[in-house]
């Protein structure tokens, strides 16, 4: 007879309950921690993990009582593909034999820009997503990588973060798919939907505020009003728990007004989960319980966190467990925890290990690529051609006022700077290569690539290519700087390849623990980039980041300065097939379509923004510092022309309803295209100050030459709510200017309408999304 919690035929919280049952607190606990083997080795690839890197017990002695989760077994140090799978199944074998009741754990890795391991397809960042305006193809990037961690024996991926760029300083703005809160909920829903459709576990993150920190610091306080918290920080991760259906969330490092998230009840309980209705797991960002004590001093012991973060929402400590252990079951033993908080954490895991099939009778921890017994294939063509497009829709043509581009296949082309030849610069932090690659200068690279040198000499077989590197991507050496030079001055072309280098905790100019003291280019690139602009020849500004730089004192010279480039292209770490999109850029082979996620700053210094400012957030006569950007938030370039006309909208709009705008699109060029069109709203006279305008509608349109079709937005009143200043989210009655145009700079028709009836107080049921339709005219 099965015991019942082993019977597939029982409802899940029967079996569940059995279970919980039967285990001794030592056993529940055991699912509420993960363990990370190899945390001690190689340099650190999460904060602090040196520090906590404690002596375990041995395997069978640590795991007797259970196992909730295992800790990157592919993400650690390279491993081949099959062997990893063998790895994570004899592991899963030996726990279930070693354990009274045979419970198998859960295996998570990090899937940021693809799956995390040595061999595995390296996508194109966050940042490249929210550039390509695409969530179709985000979502169809999600599911492919979730079935390749799935082919292996992974559960869960610790992916999308929906966090909301604000200040490009932060070094894991690579990581956000950009400034607007709609575009990231829109995106980050995409990705998580394809995630969840493969059976892998979403989980989102940073919950919440983490991208807001002071200075652009990382793990540094955040100081935010509970407006500005609910309007821009809080919509994503509503839009990928009710549109994505994520199945986890993690919490942020971050301490907001004084309290830090991974001990803030107000968020893991009263709001995700009484009010959002979330029914998921809760897992702590690595080492965050830890952080209570060892960072932000709202705890005094290990015991002390884990008691903290335990009543506040945090279901299961990774990567390794330091505070639910022995810590946590003295204080349930002594009265001074509740038993019923860890029973509470415990049934949440066991429900999702039950719903994946982890506790029925026969599970067996062969994993499909184990049971072929065939060399895998992380990196297939299928994933490959993915991150092709990818990379080709993200690309943007920031500027082409010179006309240049398309080049031509003829003449001599000078490919010089710190990026020109060098794969990791087209590569995040996350991306195996940069994430844990360089720790094994001895390892192959794992995926086959090209430098932006390499596949400029495929993308013109015809031209001339020399190269010569000019100087590192940071530090002060200037002495490669006169051979870039000389190089240049003999071509037709100079094509300057500048940027970052993604890494971890100061090894890098990009990336978490990587943050910037203000937005000049970093190193002596700046300098490097001027001795080449005052050159008699042209130059195409190529850049490979993660974050926006500001390029105001290149692209607008002031008089007497050197000219400015010719044309200037961005690129965020556009992955393995990032070098022949770009390339293809240059050449017309690709008709770039990328639109800014993030505005382009004109100056470096202080004052980072977003183009979600109120009106004394812009320019004006009170402040002699102009924040207006170099290139607007939605702006980007194409090889043909687009034109927007015939503009419709609904004469009345109702505070429970919706009003229809529309438009026609044609291609009036003489090549196929695409045009992200774009529906912003402004609201003139509100109860709290609103931004100039807002994202609240957009649609990429692919049109042959000379074809049109009629884009349709569908605006919900839910769509036009903000929160008051009683805290309530409220939809006000009056005028509303809806914008239409192709960037937030570019309006092309602005649209004044009455929100008339009533005014609303919204819910967590509300509206998130403005559908749209095209119709080919």
């Amino acid at each position: 007879m099965l015991n019942p919690w082993a019977d597939p035929g029982r409802p899940t919280g029967e079996r569940v309950a059995a279970l919980l049952a039967e285990l001794t607190l030592e056993e529940k606990l055991a699912q509420l921690v993960g363990v990370w083997v190899g945390i001690s080795e190689g340099e650190e690839v999460a904060p602090a993990q040196h520090e906590f890197a404690e002596p375990l017990p041995p395997w069978d002695e640590l795991t007797k009582p259970g196992l909730g989760q295992l800790t990157r077994v592919f993400g650690t140090g390279p491993v081949e593909p099959l062997v990893g799978a063998k790895v994570l199944a004899e592991t899963q074998r030996k726990l279930v034999a070693n354990t009274r009741f045979g419970i198998p754990a859960m295996a998570h890795e990090e899937c940021l820009a693809g799956f995390t391991a040595w061999q595995a397809t390296v996508f194109p960042i966050p940042l490249a997503w929210g550039a390509s305006f695409d969530p179709v193809t985000v979502e169809r990037m999600a599911r492919e990588v979730g079935l390749v961690m799935r082919d292996v024996g992974v559960h869960q991926g610790l992916a999308p973060v929906l966090d909301v760029s604000r200040d490009p300083r932060w070094g894991r703005t690579e990581e956000t798919i950009g400034e607007d809160p709609y575009l990231v909920g829109l995106l980050g829903a995409a990705y998580t939907k394809g995630l969840e459709s493969s059976g892998i576990v979403a989980t989102l993150k940073h919950f919440a505020g983490y991208s807001a920190s002071r200075g652009g610091r990382n793990h540094a306080p955040v100081h935010m009003g509970p407006r500005e918290f609910a309007d821009v920080v809080l919509p994503p991760f509503e839009m990928a728990l009710r549109l994505g259906g994520a199945r986890s969330v993690m919490n942020s490092y971050a301490e907001v007004d004084g309290v830090p998230a991974g001990s803030d009840p107000t968020l893991f309980t009263d709001l995700l989960r009484d009010k959002w209705g979330f029914t998921g797991v809760v897992v702590a960002d690595y080492f965050a319980v830890s952080f209570l004590e060892t960072a932000h001093g709202v705890a005094g012991s290990p015991g002390e966190a884990a008691a903290l973060a335990l009543a506040a929402g945090i279901d299961v400590e990774l990567p390794s467990v330091r505070c639910y252990g022995e810590p946590l079951a003295e204080l349930v033993r002594s009265g001074q925890v509740d038993e019923a908080l860890v029973d509470r954490a415990v049934v949440r895991v066991l429900t999702q290990k039950c719903e994946l099939g982890l506790l029925d009778e026969g599970w067996q921890p062969d994993s499909p690529a184990v049971l072929r017994g065939e060399p895998v294939d992380l990196d297939p063509p299928a994933l490959r051609d993915l991150a092709r497009t990818m990379a080709e829709r993200s690309v943007v043509l920031l500027d082409n006022g010179a006309g240049l581009l398309p080049l031509a296949d003829t003449g001599k082309l000078a490919v010089v700077g710190p990026c020109a030849d060098d794969l990791l610069a087209l590569m995040g932090c996350y991306a195996f290569p940069n994430h844990v690659g360089v720790q094994h200068p001895d390892v192959p690279l794992g995926v086959d690539m090209d430098t932006m040198v390499q596949a400029v000499l495929k993308e013109f077989p015809n031209a001339e290519v020399s190269t010569a590197k000019g100087c590192e991507v940071d530090g002060a050496d200037r002495s490669g700087i006169e051979d870039a030079v000389a190089v240049a001055r003999e071509a037709d072309v100079v094509l300057a390849v500048l940027g970052d280098r993604a890494g971890l905790f100061g090894r890098g100019t990009s990336g978490e623990g990587c943050d910037a003291e203000d937005l000049n280019l970093p190193g002596v690139q700046g300098e490097l980039l001027e001795r080449l602009l005052a050159l008699d020849v042209p130059v195409v500004l190529v850049l490979l980041t993660g974050r926006p730089y500001a390029l105001g004192r290149y692209v607008e010279p002031a008089e007497g300065e050197a000219a400015r480039p010719a044309a200037v292209v961005q690129a965020f770490f556009p992955g393995e097939e990032g070098a022949g999109a770009v390339a293809g850029v240059l050449s017309g082979r690709v008709n770039p379509s990328g639109k800014l996620p993030v505005q382009v700053p004109r100056g470096s210094g202080g004052q980072p923004t977003t183009y979600l400012h109120p009106p004394l957030g812009g320019p004006g006569g009170v402040s002699s510092v102009d924040p207006s950007p170099a290139y607007p938030f939605g702006h980007g370039l194409s090889y043909t022309t687009f034109e927007l006309s015939d503009f419709a909208g609904g004469a009345e709009f109702p505070a429970d309803g919706e009003v229809e705008v529309s438009c026609l699109v044609r291609n009036t060029g003489d090549r196929p295209g695409a045009e992200v069109v774009q529906l912003y709203l402004h609201d003139p006279v509100a109860s709290v100050t609103r931004p100039v305008r807002q994202l609240v509608g957009f649609a990429r349109v692919e049109l042959a030459a000379g074809e049109a079709t009629e884009v349709t937005f569908r605006l919900h009143a839910d769509r036009t709510s903000f929160t008051g200043r009683d805290g309530k989210r409220i939809v006000e009655t009056g005028e509303v200017v809806l914008q239409v145009g192709c960037s937030s700079e570019d309006i092309r028709w602005e649209h004044s309408v009455p929100v008339t009836g009533e005014p609303r107080v919204v819910g967590y049921d509300r509206v998130l999304v403005t559908p749209v339709t095209s119709t080919s005219r």
